[in-house]
């Protein structure tokens, strides 16, 4: 399969698409493709008639550098994953300096209380460099929708921000998790994972499935030290944080509410490999 590097040939090749009246689906991914990627695409192609993937590591969504320094990169294996689609999908590479045009900076935005709680209280900067390159990406582009999946739901709440406030014209859409038979997220991080760490990592699954069963029964606080004493004493994990949130704004639940859905997150370490799962809780 060919892989698109320029700008200028993505958008003139969605734009004959759009000519022939297709519509347009995006998965923007970061590469070292798996079965997770995989369903998003079939997820796109399932209301688009052709879909654009997007591989490129951004460098500004990491606050460590070795994080992005070791994070795996197998372009000549994700587009021989891809073949099968033949035509139906559209591969795009592009460069760091394709993206950022030599400044490689992210904008700061103002995402509100969706960027202050977990994933935006640990990592630092990281939203605004998703934002920045998804804003770049969505311009290149221009699909009619985009897919994301539900495992980095903070995430998926952010993009739909984004595009609400960079006015851009995009419908964006949540994806199920893609599991492994064991209940394990598929992610590209789980390729550096040992023998032994992805044998203890489907415990954070186990753990969430349990939470949601004593959601009903138990309250916030009872359930977030329930699930901390779960880590404790489970070798080979570093819980970094447990919350459950209200799955609009993404608030940390004090109190339940008639009529608020809520989910619940993970954030744990096997060794240096950061892990994240959520999941509905009612």
């Amino acid at each position: 399969m060919r892989a698109i590097t320029s700008k200028e040939a993505i958008l003139k090749a969605v734009l004959e698409a759009k000519k022939k009246n297709n519509t347009v689906g995006f998965v923007p991914t970061m590469g070292a493709l798996h079965k997770g990627h995989l369903s998003l695409i079939d997820y796109a192609l399932e209301c688009c008639e052709v879909v654009v993937v997007s591989i490129f590591v951004n460098p500004t969504q990491f606050n460590n550098a070795a994080d992005l320094e070791k994070y795996p990169r197998t372009v000549d294996a994700d587009l021989e994953l891809l073949s099968s689609y033949q035509s139906q999908v559209l591969v795009y590479v592009p460069s760091v300096n394709v993206i950022y045009e030599g400044d490689v900076v992210s904008k700061s935005y103002n995402f509100g209380s969706l960027e202050d709680v977990m994933e935006g209280e640990h990592r630092p900067g990281h939203f605004d460099g998703v934002g920045t390159v998804l804003n770049h990406l969505f311009r290149q582009v221009q699909p009619d929708k985009a897919f994301f999946g539900e495992k980095d739901y903070q995430q998926l709440k952010i993009v739909e921000k984004l595009v609400e406030k960079e006015k851009l014209s995009v419908q964006i859409l949540g994806c199920p998790i893609y599991r492994q038979p064991d209940g394990l997220a598929m992610s590209s991080r789980n390729a550096r994972l040992t023998q032994k760490q992805l044998a203890t990592a489907p415990f954070i699954h186990k753990i969430l499935k349990e939470a949601r069963e004593r959601f009903s029964s138990t309250s916030a606080n009872e359930l977030r030290k329930w699930v901390q004493a779960q880590f404790a004493s489970q070798d080979g994990l570093e819980l970094e944080y447990f919350e459950i949130a209200n799955i609009k704004n993404l608030s940390p639940l004090s109190r339940k509410r008639k009529n608020q859905k809520y989910r619940a997150f993970i954030a744990a370490f096997a060794g240096e490999i950061r892990l994240i799962d959520n999941i509905a809780l009612n």
